[in-house]
């Protein structure tokens, strides 16, 4: 399929209209993706938008979102397809007669994500999220059907993609990915936003959020994530935070408030307590 989008910088401003906020790396990173039919890595911290990136292309495309979580010990019947057991020995039952071979047939196939997504093909965007959570065997498994956008059922033949989907994959670095699976992806490293980015994405997913506060919330978060913290927050945290703010009626930010809410914020023990032995100095940063 042509690529939908003139240029990266149209394609960004697509992003905008869905809630998206994309800098000029990952717009055309993206742009590439679409126009090459290659799968787009996407590396970096919890909680700054990699799989966010993958909901809003799908929504801005148009296409079916198919996801596939992974963990540690996925295999290819969670990931790929299963058959369905218990209506196979029931049909088997209630047919005299009925061989085996009869219920191993594309009507007692179970789709899991990367069979469904094959079969949508180009109308879907497979998103493969926290990649680095699976094992070796799976990552070795996964470039194989990434190469060719098919895979062979022994029951019954080949499956292959009408045309590729955009395949977008996750990793949060807690391991390193494969050179082998990184050479066939597009690569971009998403970052936590600077200030006045995280401020315009304040405003466009916290819009009740007074525009002031929104970016005091922007500014003091830059200054909470110099801090050294085990767990620095996501983009996420910081939309939770603007919200907590506003509805417990704060205009503006202060140092007992901002204490008062770090639990929608900071979301481990230690890391609080370092905030909140800075958070005069935080606050002091944001005003």
């Amino acid at each position: 399929m042509p690529n939908p989008f003139r240029s990266p910088a149209q394609l960004a401003e697509r992003l905008g209209d869905v809630g998206y906020l994309a800098d000029d790396a990952l717009a055309m990173a993206a742009f590439l993706a679409l126009g090459l039919d290659r799968p787009l890595l996407l590396e970096g911290a919890n909680g700054v938008g990699k799989t966010e990136v993958a909901k809003a292309l799908a929504e801005l495309l148009g296409r079916e979102l198919i996801r596939l979580q992974c963990y540690e010990g996925i295999d290819t019947t969670q990931a790929l397809y299963d058959w369905h057991y218990g209506r196979q020995l029931l049909d088997m039952r209630d047919s005299a007669g009925r061989s085996s071979a009869d219920v191993f047939t594309r009507d007692y196939l179970l789709s899991r994500p990367l069979l469904q997504a094959l079969e949508a093909g180009d109308r879907a965007v497979l998103l493969i999220d926290e990649l680095d959570r699976a094992d070796d065997e799976f990552e070795a498994f996964l470039l194989e059907l990434l190469s060719d956008f098919a895979v062979t059922i022994p029951e019954i033949g080949r499956v292959a993609a009408p045309a590729p989907p955009l395949v977008v994959l996750t990793s949060n670095r807690t391991r390193d990915l494969h050179t082998a699976l990184r050479r066939r992806c597009l690569y971009h490293w998403v970052g936590h936003p600077d200030a006045e980015r995280e401020f315009r994405i304040l405003r466009v997913r916290a819009p009740h959020v007074p525009t002031e506060l929104a970016r005091q919330v922007a500014t003091a978060v830059q200054r909470i994530r110099g801090l050294g913290l085990g767990n620095p927050p996501g983009v996420g945290e910081s939309i939770d935070w603007a919200g907590a703010l506003h509805m417990v009626g704060v205009a503006t930010l202060s140092a007992d408030v901002a204490a008062a809410t770090l639990s929608a914020l900071v979301k481990d023990i230690d890391d609080q307590q370092v905030v909140a032995g800075s958070i005069d100095d935080v606050v002091a940063s944001a005003s």
